[in-house]
């Protein structure tokens, strides 16, 4: 079991940074590939970035590559996602996600086992 609580979304405007934060405990935290997706309104859920257990492999979304930057805090348990150079269309609620079984299939959302319960980040032009 892994639970994951999210923080730090808000609402921001065109270009700022906003860095969120996923924090997880629970058995199969310190071993668990994270990512984060997002789902704008009206819209399907989106991977954005992933990070496996050990920190040292990183993928991301096309649509934030240059911009967006994951990492993870071993000791703290914690994975970040430091947003910059926001646009409006980063607009969405912001999910971390933990995959437990072992594959690190960063952008596939069925892959993960565990969600919290998302942040929104409201990008305001």
């Amino acid at each position: 079991q892994v639970q994951l609580v999210e923080s730090g979304g808000g609402l921001v405007q065109v270009g700022d940074s906003l860095r969120l934060s996923c924090s997880a405990s629970g058995g199969a935290a310190e071993s668990a590939h994270v990512g984060w997706f997002r789902q704008a309104p009206g819209k399907e859920r989106d991977f954005v970035a992933a990070i496996d257990w050990s920190g040292t492999r990183t993928h991301y979304a096309d649509s934030v590559k240059g911009r967006f930057t994951i990492s993870r805090d071993i000791d703290e348990a914690t994975v970040y996602l430091q947003m910059n150079s926001v646009k409006p269309e980063d607009t969405a609620v912001y999910y971390c996600a933990a995959e437990t079984q072992g594959g690190f299939f960063p952008s596939r959302a069925t892959e993960y086992d565990f969600w919290g319960q998302g942040t929104q980040v409201t990008v305001s032009s």
